[in-house]
């Protein structure tokens, strides 16, 4: 008997040390899987790493001195941009439901009419979906691919809308912004749309949002 207890002790000690040692090694809820651990050992349904949007451009690097050409000042040319979608720092396909592309298109250091609103230089909507980026030198009112001109400072009077470029003249940097929105729609919008007609109709179809941005000012002699 005496050795038969013995035995008994021995084995509920061993017991608890393995339900001791495997509780401190898991972690706790919320907690990050231990070095070595795979990602998805602590847990199950992790969601997959989100496709995301980005653009290039040959014109200037991201956050430079926008050149003169692309200024109203120069040759007023929209300067051209690439798209580009990744899935945790790897190429990716463009999400499924992708219909269309916008640009709009802002001065940042202006206020329109004394308020809180900056400058709306430019927009653009409808940009097909398959399109891998913009050329150079877009051209005015609808264009042969379905894209379409929407409001900004050329769009006025009757005007057909066009690209429009940094105006500032000579001083301190204005800082311009290009946000590009990607959509699971196309936008049955007029060209002679507003900014809040076109901001309120992209509502609830965003799948993917990119920006571009540069900074100008005009010579000190014109």
């Amino acid at each position: 008997m005496h050795t038969t207890f013995r035995h008994l002790l021995a084995s509920a000690v061993a017991l608890a040390f393995l339900v001791s040692t495997a509780s401190a090694q898991a972690p706790a809820a919320g907690q990050a899987p231990a070095a070595g651990q795979a990602p998805g050992a602590q847990g199950r349904g992790a969601a997959p790493a989100r496709i995301v949007l980005s653009v290039t451009s040959n014109a200037w690097p991201d956050g430079g001195e926008i050149p003169l050409k692309y200024s109203s000042r120069g040759e007023n040319k929209s300067p051209d941009f690439e798209f580009h979608w990744t899935q945790a720092n790897a190429p990716a396909s463009a999400p499924e439901g992708l219909q269309s592309y916008a640009i709009v298109f802002r001065d940042m250091e202006n206020s329109t009419n004394k308020g809180t609103t900056d400058t709306l230089h430019w927009s653009l909507f409808n940009i097909p979906g398959t399109a891998k980026g913009l050329p150079e030198g877009l051209g005015k009112g609808d264009l042969p691919d379905g894209s379409r001109n929407g409001p900004g400072i050329a769009n006025r009077g009757g005007n057909p809308g066009a690209y429009f470029g940094p105006g500032a003249g000579p001083g301190p940097f204005h800082h311009y912004v290009f946000e590009f929105f990607a959509l699971d729609t196309k936008l049955d919008l007029p060209a002679t749309a507003t900014r809040d007609d076109l901001l309120k109709a992209m509502e609830g179809h965003v799948i993917g949002k990119a920006v571009y941005t540069g900074r100008f000012h005009g010579p000190a002699q014109q």
